[in-house]
């Protein structure tokens, strides 16, 4: 039995492809795994505070020194913290904004990317995560196309980052699916909503 950490970042309801699919990946996947448990969070439409002064001084505090306010300034993202690390698999809804993910995702990650508790460096000055062993899928809508090799490719600091920044907190079994041309009519809308169907199906087969 696996814990799943469902994130929705669209603030998009029923118009929103990152998170209709990202519903539709899950509801196929509890079919198939009906013992697994599902943790939602809607950071759309319920979004977490961004890093201030406040949490940075309590974040940079052994938790025996901290004062009542520096603990109350990092209690958000304590329980962030332990929700993300519980978990065994994390399921991503993500539109491209701007060539990048909304806001409301990097405050959240801003929030637990935490030293000490989801990465810790050695004396030597090396970064090392510590939530290891996990799987992640990242189901991303985008107006346009950025395939690699595309003239558009380098324009996509959305896949490249989520990558990253996972990958540096130790999570690198990361697969994708992106939504992609929904701006470009509705013959390429509709393939690419065909393309995102049968890429499920193939992803519930083996993930």
């Amino acid at each position: 039995m696996a814990q799943i950490l469902h994130i929705d970042s669209s603030p998009r309801g029923d118009r929103s492809f990152s998170r209709k699919f990202s519903h539709e990946f899950l509801a196929a996947w509890k079919n198939a795994h009906p013992d697994d448990t599902v943790t939602y969070r809607d950071l759309g439409r319920n979004p977490v505070p961004h890093v201030d002064e406040s949490w940075i001084a309590a974040a940079f505090t052994p938790p025996d020194s901290r004062t009542p306010e520096l603990n109350q300034a990092i209690s958000v993202s304590d329980s962030l913290v332990d929700e993300f690390v519980a978990a065994d698999r994390y399921v991503l809804g993500v539109p491209m904004y701007n060539l990048n993910i909304p806001s409301t995702l990097k405050a959240y990650i801003d929030q637990i990317v935490r030293v000490g508790k989801t990465f810790v460096v050695s004396p030597e000055g090396a970064y090392q995560g510590l939530v290891t062993g996990k799987k992640m899928l990242i189901v991303t809508a985008r107006g346009g196309s950025f395939t690699p090799g595309s003239p558009t490719a380098a324009w996509d600091f959305q896949e490249p980052y989520l990558r990253a920044i996972f990958g540096f907190l130790g999570i690198t079994d990361i697969d994708f699916i992106h939504v992609e041309n929904l701006s470009g009519g509705d013959a390429a809308r509709a393939d690419s909503l065909a393309n995102t169907e049968e890429a499920i199906a193939h992803k519930i087969a083996s993930w």
